[in-house]
């Protein structure tokens, strides 16, 4: 006996339907995947039905992107809480840095598809869709990386004056190896390789913030 196609969803529903079908196709494929008429079938509607919660496959990919980077936000808020206890406001400042870059990698490595659709939306950095972006935490991943940076100026070991634009240098260096690493050249190597040079490319990222910036004076002996 057949069993019919359920085409009829109490409000609400469907959009949730096809967001989770959304996230299904891009866990395995990436954004590329996330294919209006494929979220239909797998919610099991008609095409048309869609277009009363997604206008098109860019809204539907924006939500999935808005999603996963609240799955990204969630690893790095994972690593922040297994962090060790540290024993100074400044080795806490540093931990926390580390810990926010380290769980982005993390979440890039073991969630490639979804990590790609996180960033693949050329949205705005803040907005209205903020809380769509934020994990259980209730923050997004650049509010994470933020926080990390103003306390390593408030614990003394940023330089205020190195602190302006700094989180679109770490973000780079970060991002740069995670997609090093899943698409580039990277992506053959072992997976604890990539690990270390994780570490190294935070270690950077930490120290070079730790140098007075440019052209300032040279402190007295």
């Amino acid at each position: 006996m057949s069993v019919a196609t359920r085409t009829t969803f109490r409000h609400g529903d469907l959009r949730a339907a096809l967001l989770r079908a959304g996230i299904e196709l891009a866990s395995s494929g990436g954004p590329d995947a996330v294919v209006l008429r494929e979220a239909t079938r797998r919610a099991g509607v008609v095409p048309n039905a869609a277009y009363r919660h997604f206008a098109d496959r860019a809204a539907l990919l924006e939500a999935v992107s808005n999603v996963a980077q609240g799955y990204v936000a969630d690893a790095m808020e994972e690593a922040l809480a297994a962090s060790p206890e540290p024993s100074s406001s400044q080795d806490a400042a540093r931990a926390r840095l580390r810990a926010v870059g380290t769980g982005y990698l993390t979440f890039a490595r073991r969630s490639p598809g979804l990590f790609r659709a996180a960033f693949s939306v050329p949205a705005a950095l803040t907005g209205k869709d903020d809380a769509e972006k934020a994990g259980r935490g209730g923050r997004t991943p650049f509010q994470l990386l933020t926080a990390a940076l103003d306390a390593l100026v408030d614990a003394g070991v940023m330089p205020e004056a190195n602190r302006p634009g700094a989180e679109f240098l770490a973000w780079s260096a970060v991002h740069g190896l995670a997609m090093l690493a899943i698409d580039g050249p990277l992506r053959e190597m072992p997976e604890d390789v990539t690990s270390r040079l994780g570490q190294r490319v935070i270690d950077m990222v930490e120290h070079g913030f730790e140098v007075p910036p440019r052209g300032s004076p040279a402190p007295h002996p």
